[in-house]
């Protein structure tokens, strides 16, 4: 038979399955190819896998994916307890711990966590975690904004607020194409494209798309405005929005202007400057197409359709479509009842 005359001995090494691929430079062995040829990435700083959207480049092309889903806000990976969502695998096993109550990392000496912190006690596996989490107790915050000079506890967090100034949105929607600073602001923006409303008010059983949606609402039931201005005392439902009312006592203007430098306290103001300089009207009438750069001046607009006269002159009970216009209405009416006035004393 054929199979008889051929010899196979010569074309098996007799130790098959042994590592055999070394690295020339630190001399690790590898039993594939392809691991060898990842691992020299490390030596050569080699990153082929290029993202398209920011530029970041890996030398990995698993490290590429995982990346990517900062700007997709793709969360494949779900904790079948509470349903939270993550980016990578390793976030969701480290979450499941605080259901499991899990502690893989011991202790090769005592078994234990040996980072204590000296402050609450609380334990730690490693010395990274405690450098961190002893920062809440210092009050320390190492990572400065070198535009504003705002200190930061965290590098991350310095850098999701540094977005406030260079305006940069990197997470997209792909159904819309909005983009947005935060992963999370996309995540949740998702569920107007959705219908989703999976937060219910237990007070009036009205439903939201967001859980700080909800919140507010409840704050209209109760009246309670837990967020208080140190300086003025004027309390708020939302923190946003004492952070907001803060810049009108320190006059600060975070959101700067990349065409003209102009500087504004708020993000919205700064956007609605931009169409300025980009000419963008997005805000377009439905009866006869004219567009427009802000929404308050197509509702303006809309009411020569409607004929809607919504504000009223309470001295001779005239309306108008426009607030200005009520206003010099106004001036004009008390002009001329003063100078009836003065006329009749002086008859």
């Amino acid at each position: 038979m054929l199979t008889e005359s051929l010899d196979f001995s010569e074309e098996v090494p007799k130790d098959r399955g042994k590592t055999s691929h070394n690295c020339d430079i630190c001399k690790k062995s590898f039993t594939r190819k392809e691991s060898l040829t990842i691992h020299r990435c490390i030596h050569t700083g080699e990153k082929p896998y290029r993202c398209d959207i920011c530029g970041k480049s890996f030398s990995q092309n698993k490290h590429l994916t995982a990346h990517k889903r900062i700007h997709t806000g793709e969360r494949p990976y779900h904790c079948d307890i509470c349903g939270k969502s993550f980016t990578q695998n390793y976030h969701l096993t480290t979450h499941k711990r605080i259901h499991t109550g899990g502690r893989p990392y011991h202790c090769d000496v005592c078994g234990e966590r040996p980072y204590q912190c000296v402050f609450c006690g609380q334990s730690f596996c490693d010395g990274g975690t405690l450098t961190k989490h002893k920062l809440i107790h210092t009050g320390e915050k190492p990572y400065q904004c070198d535009t504003c000079s705002k200190s930061f506890s965290q590098s991350d967090h310095l850098t999701k607020h540094k977005r406030i100034h260079t305006g940069e949105k990197p997470f997209h929607c792909d159904t819309c194409g909005k983009s947005f600073s935060q992963p999370n602001y996309l995540s949740k923006h998702k569920h107007v494209h959705t219908g989703e409303k999976p937060y219910d008010c237990d007070i009036c059983g009205k439903s939201f798309s967001q859980n700080f949606v909800l919140t507010n609402p409840r704050r209209i039931h109760t009246g309670e405005k837990p967020y208080q201005c140190v300086i003025c005392g004027q309390s708020f439902s939302e923190g946003s929005t004492l952070t907001r009312h803060k810049r009108v006592h320190t006059g600060e203007k975070p959101f700067h202007c990349d065409v003209c430098g102009q500087s504004y306290a708020e993000g919205r103001s700064l956007t609605k400057h931009k169409r300025i300089h980009t000419g963008e009207k997005p805000y377009q009438c439905d009866i006869c197409d004219k567009s427009f750069s802000q929404s308050h001046i197509l509702t303006k607009h809309q009411r020569i359709h409607t004929g809607e006269k919504p504000y009223q002159c309470d001295i001779c009970g005239q309306s108008f479509s426009r607030n200005d216009h009520l206003i010099t209405h106004r001036h004009i009416t008390l002009e001329r009842d003063l100078i009836t006035v003065i006329s009749a004393i002086h008859r």
